[in-house]
């Protein structure tokens, strides 16, 4: 596993690309291309989960349905 400044590089390399729209991340004189959005976005949440995880913390995540009849 990777240090967390080298984690943070990497997660910010990623966001930043992401809402550039551009498909190829540089860091650390590496090259990462990705195919899509979502592949990207998955790259993010694993990042993330790194990160929470080098700085001892947890990531919860919650779903809440709700339900009614319509009535």
């Amino acid at each position: 596993m990777a240090d967390l400044a080298t984690l943070k590089l990497r997660h910010d390399a990623l966001r930043s690309q992401r809402s550039s729209g551009v498909a190829r991340v540089s860091y650390d004189g590496k090259s990462v291309d990705y195919r899509s959005v979502a592949e990207i976005d998955r790259a993010i949440e694993a990042l993330e989960r790194e990160i929470a995880l080098a700085e001892g913390r947890r990531m919860v995540r919650q779903v809440r349905i709700t339900t009614a009849k319509g009535l």
